[in-house]
């Protein structure tokens, strides 16, 4: 499986994240520059956290007019999995693939540090190495991650189980109903403001993460496997 990450100016966790599909996932991956126009030949798309555009306007909202954005909407609408991690989330509700918006943290303040979640849905292309109500630690680090929506729409998330995480012991945020991470309607795009990719090694204090990435490549190879 091939992955691309997508490179906005301002992004800080692209590193993490090709460090997490290559060196621990094992899968092939590319960074990709945000000015690109084709996403051809990739199998799944992931947006890393960081500060696109130095977060001017809103978080994500100049990145949402990015060159390769037309791409992401694209391999989204085809079903292939997008994965939107803290920035990357921001950018896909400005971008329309995810409903909702973030605004700042109740406190005001950058908050970095681990976080408990848990696994509202294990049934998405994501989340099926989970449990249904696992708990799992995942560390968080933003200052925008105060997700909202209105009720019509958060009646909807739960109707059709868009909601993915809760934080499961502490809200950081002031997130809506607790809520850490969401997926479209077809569960191929998923939006967490908590870092998986910071989370995939027993050495960085947590491996929880890993089961995410390796959640995607068993769907896709389930997907694309060739019998004889």
């Amino acid at each position: 499986m091939k992955f691309a990450v997508i490179v906005f100016p301002g992004s800080n966790c692209d590193v993490d994240m090709f460090h997490a599909v290559k060196d621990e996932l094992g899968e092939e991956v590319e960074y990709v520059w945000h000015d690109e126009k084709s996403l051809e030949g990739f199998d799944g798309v992931l947006l890393p956290g960081g500060f696109s555009y130095g977060d001017y306007l809103r978080s994500g909202a100049i990145a949402r007019f990015s060159n390769v954005m037309p791409e992401v909407i694209r391999l989204a609408k085809e079903g292939k999995p997008v994965l939107g991690v803290c920035n990357g989330f921001q950018i896909l509700l400005e971008a329309g693939l995810l409903p909702g918006a973030m605004r700042r943290n109740d406190s005001l303040k950058f908050i970095c540090k681990p976080i408990n979640l848990k696994v509202a849905n294990n049934e998405t292309i994501f989340t099926s190495g989970y449990e249904k109500d696992e708990v799992i630690s995942i560390p968080v680090a933003h200052g925008e991650g105060n997700y909202y929506c209105d009720e019509a729409t958060l009646q909807q998330l739960k109707d059709n189980n868009q909601i993915v995480f809760h934080y499961a012991t502490e809200n950081p945020n002031g997130s809506l109903e607790d809520i850490a991470g969401i997926t479209n309607e077809r569960g191929n795009v998923l939006g967490m403001m908590p870092h998986p990719e910071r989370a995939v090694d027993s050495l960085l204090g947590s491996a929880d993460g890993l089961k995410m990435f390796q959640s995607i490549v068993k769907q896709w190879r389930e997907k694309h496997v060739v019998t004889s």
